[in-house]
């Protein structure tokens, strides 16, 4: 309550001086924080842009049944977003790093809300379309986290971030939530362009709001207050302004604790995106239920791990500020992010009802948010001016592995008859990331 009154009074002071700087303007200015509004219209854009992602997962049964797709062409189907998604996450994150989080997010979303309209009409027309869409829509999407993670370091003193990012990928895993659910019941009623025309329309609802309402540098924002853009530099403890020089690649790659944050988005995005594309299909395959109930399976643990990860967001928070070595904090996280899901994972292949395995799922996939303030983090501490770029060169070998991932399962499921081997291999993954990171990782900053 402590912090949340000083949250209060700092909000209602930043309210009342703009009130006496811009009155004689005639402007209604909020008394909510700038950085929170920016937060807040990051968490919705992530959000949608995995809500899109999962229309996919779950009207890919569907299509696979009306076209008669093997499980190892419907696991292609599923990976020709990664596709797209491999190529941009370098690039991207090289343009945030020069031109800003705003600038770069705002294309992506209006790209690959385009792309999320023309899935439907790709569909009816070819195989060839549909892959040539979704790996369009890929590479449209790639340059979200890079953006996230950029905007997010500038508009936040550094004892504040892991809050911030916890919320944004929060709304990030809630997009599955939004997309499971609500993609077979307009599958059922509207058809198979209704949760695609849906969740199109609202990218470009929210770019509206996004155009006048962000910067990219809160010392550009022409509504922010003194105090709440002193309170910011303030709590800045590293200069991000790479001044347009081109990315050290050889340098980045030489330093363990690069290849240590490679390493985690390589692991983390092999299972998560095994978890996403597959778990409809799943609970399917295995126990039998029906689209809808799988749906509903599914979306439990995607609820559980937004939440999860707004609580590691602000424990990770408080123990730094409590005094705690920024390295050992970031380790802390990491581990619990990477060694719970792999005893949850190799539980699974014992899980003898559909409920027990949501319970296996909401475990692996709620301790696995607490990487979020781990390795997500972790580039800002080692590499600030560089972090959109690293962000990029980690994502597009993590995006490599979840091809890998996606595409296997499908081909383990196919010729051995069940997923209990894929979910094994995932956990002994996790669990030797996570000696890895703790070996290797830093808090400190390296470039």
């Amino acid at each position: 309550m402590k912090q949340s009154r000083g949250f209060l009074v700092a909000c209602t002071a930043e309210g009342i001086e703009r009130g006496m700087l811009m009155g004689g303007e005639g402007r209604q200015v909020s008394i909510i924080s700038e950085r929170y509004k920016v937060v807040a219209l990051t968490a919705c854009v992530m959000c949608l842009c995995n809500a899109d992602r999962v229309v996919m997962s779950v009207a890919a049964v569907p299509l696979a049944a009306k076209y008669g797709w093997s499980s190892s062409f419907l696991g292609i189907v599923q990976s020709s977003f990664l596709w797209g998604y491999i190529f941009s996450s370098v690039i991207g994150g090289a343009l945030v790093d020069k031109y800003g989080g705003k600038r770069v997010m705002a294309w992506g979303v209006g790209l690959w809300s385009l792309a999320t309209l023309l899935t439907p009409w790709a569909a009816n027309h070819s195989t060839a379309s549909l892959l040539a869409i979704r790996a369009f829509f890929g590479l449209a999407e790639g340059v979200a986290l890079p953006s996230m993670s950029t905007l997010l370091s500038r508009w936040f003193p550094s004892h504040e971030r892991a809050s911030a990012v916890g919320l944004s990928m929060a709304g990030f895993h809630l997009g599955n939530v939004i997309g499971l659910l609500l993609t077979p019941i307009m599958l059922s009623t509207i058809g198979i362009s209704g949760p695609f025309i849906l969740f199109s329309s609202l990218g470009l609802l929210w770019l509206s709001s996004w155009a006048n309402g962000v910067t990219s540098d809160p010392r550009d924002s022409p509504f922010i207050s003194k105090s709440e853009l002193r309170l910011i530099q303030a709590g800045k403890t590293d200069s991000l302004s790479n001044k347009g020089q081109l990315p050290p690649i050889r340098l980045l790659l030489s330093k363990l604790p690069t290849w240590a944050i490679i390493f985690a988005n390589v692991t983390n995005n092999w299972g998560y995106f095994v978890l996403l594309s597959w778990m409809p299909v799943y609970f399917k395959t295995v126990f039998n239920v029906n689209l809808k109930q799988a749906a509903w399976f599914s979306a439990i643990p995607w609820g559980t791990m937004a939440v999860s990860g707004y609580i590691a967001g602000i424990v990770s928070d408080y123990l730094i500020k409590a005094g705690y070595r920024l390295t050992l904090v970031r380790k802390i996280m990491q581990s619990i992010g990477f060694i719970g899901p792999g005893v949850s994972l190799l539980c699974l292949n014992y899980a003898k009802t559909p409920m027990a395995a949501a319970v296996l799922m909401t475990a692996a996939l709620s301790l696995s948010s607490f990487s979020q303030a781990g390795f997500l983090l972790n580039m800002q501490d080692i590499a600030p001016q560089y972090a959109g770029f690293l962000h990029g060169i980690a994502n597009s070998a993590g995006t490599l592995a979840a091809i890998i991932s996606t595409i296997g399962t499908g081909y383990f499921v196919e010729w051995l008859g069940s997923f209990q081997a894929f979910l094994t291999v995932t956990a002994g993954l996790y669990f030797i990331t996570a000696i890895f990171w703790n070996l290797f990782s830093t808090g400190e900053r390296v470039f």
